[in-house]
């Protein structure tokens, strides 16, 4: 089963049809919210989105990692990673949207 990629010219159109700004001022919106995300997580900040997720940035010790092909051992450097967080909200979506799915494949029973 192969999933659809929603792209930022995707949600353009989604807010062009539900806001009803101009398809140019919805792509404008759409990098304008998307910039200030990214730049906030590049600052190290936290970003959350309240009933979607939460993005957070940390950082990572220098640690020893193993190639898994040869066995020999390699240092890891320090780095920096963003993880994402769920919202309880949208996990709970999530998982109706599958008993949903689920039940329909069944027959409903």
């Amino acid at each position: 089963m192969a999933a659809k990629t929603i792209t930022r010219a995707d949600l353009a159109e989604a807010v062009y049809r539900k806001v009803g700004l101009s398809r140019t001022e919805s792509a404008q919106l759409v990098e304008a919210v998307l910039d200030e995300i990214c730049d906030a997580i590049v600052r190290g900040e936290t970003v959350k989105l309240s009933s979607f997720a939460t993005f957070h940035v940390r950082d990572k010790n220098e640690r020893i990692g193993r190639n898994p092909k040869t066995g020999e051992e390699v240092p890891i450097l320090p780095r920096r990673v963003m993880t994402f967080k769920a919202s309880n909200v949208l996990k709970s979506r999530i998982l109706r949207s599958h008993q949903n799915k689920t039940k329909a494949g069944n027959g409903g029973k």
